[in-house]
């Protein structure tokens, strides 16, 4: 797997296991298509798999019981949603729902922890997520309770634009201060001022980014923080451990294809076999 060739079937999490590995963990995968606003996750309830977003955008959110709430974490092509389920938990804490529609791979979460004890690289691979994950719920914490709401929205149109490397997205102002867990009022006037100064071009829940480096000199360090977290991920590659004979003799023509989808999320689609 090459991050580089902008496949959409890629996710930096994978592609740094090596290729044996995840020729094997490809058996057990699914290509599914996650439409704008399914939710994936509640709080406390059960769920038996975990998704490898490609080119879809989950956010991570906490609901209080008068319904107010606010976004966590977001989990692009950089990661996983579901660690808690890795980490032996039979349930999630928070809601994930799907903010930008796109790709995933789908995998039984029982089948990761079996597959992660078997090849040391895809365990190392995963917790090495789990700390980016904890970095960007502290970053977020420390943000949201000290730094300015044109702060907070700069720093969450950045690390959108990361995820789907574009500098347009597709977001009302209602979503935003949702997302934040702020006054829509409050992300009309930072809009303003950001359109103002000339960095973004807003039309009718249509962001235009006029100037990345004028929106990241807008953000605070909690942006720049977990960023560096995220890039030291996507550089960081585990050696292949011992492989079985046949897996190593195995004539790359000669690889299963992608298993049966079964039972699917009733608002999720199975897409195309995974490329080799």
């Amino acid at each position: 797997m090459d991050a580089a060739t902008g496949d959409p079937c890629l996710n930096t999490l994978l592609a740094g296991l090596p290729h044996v590995a995840w020729n094997h963990l490809r058996r057990s995968l699914d290509l599914v298509y996650l439409p704008l606003g399914a939710v994936l996750y509640e709080p406390g309830g059960e769920s038996d798999s975990v998704y490898f977003p490609t080119t879809a955008i989950v956010s991570l959110q906490s609901e209080l019981a008068d319904g107010n709430c606010a976004e966590l974490a977001a989990v692009g092509n950089e990661g996983m949603v579901g660690i808690a389920l890795f980490m032996g938990g039979a349930t999630t804490s928070s809601r994930a729902v799907v903010d930008i529609p796109g790709e995933a791979l789908r995998l039984k979460a029982e089948i990761l922890k079996q597959e992660a004890c078997h090849w040391g690289g895809l365990q190392s691979r995963v917790l090495l997520y789990a700390q980016v994950l904890i970095t960007h719920l502290a970053q977020a914490a420390v943000c949201n309770r000290h730094h300015s709401v044109e702060q907070q929205m700069c720093r969450w149109l950045a690390g959108r634009l990361d995820r789907q490397h574009s500098n347009e997205l597709i977001a009302t102002h209602e979503l935003i201060a949702a997302r934040l867990g702020v006054r829509r009022e409050s992300v009309t006037t930072a809009a303003s001022s950001l359109q103002h100064a000339g960095v973004i071009h807003y039309q009718r829940g249509h962001i235009l980014v006029l100037d990345r480096a004028g929106l990241e000199a807008h953000c605070c360090e909690c942006y720049a923080a977990v960023k560096q977290e995220m890039n030291r991920l996507s550089h960081i590659t585990v050696q292949a451990p011992h492989m079985p004979a046949p897996l190593l003799d195995a004539h790359p023509k000669a690889r299963p294809a992608l298993r049966a989808p079964g039972a699917l999320h009733p608002q999720l689609v199975v897409c195309r076999d995974l490329p080799t």
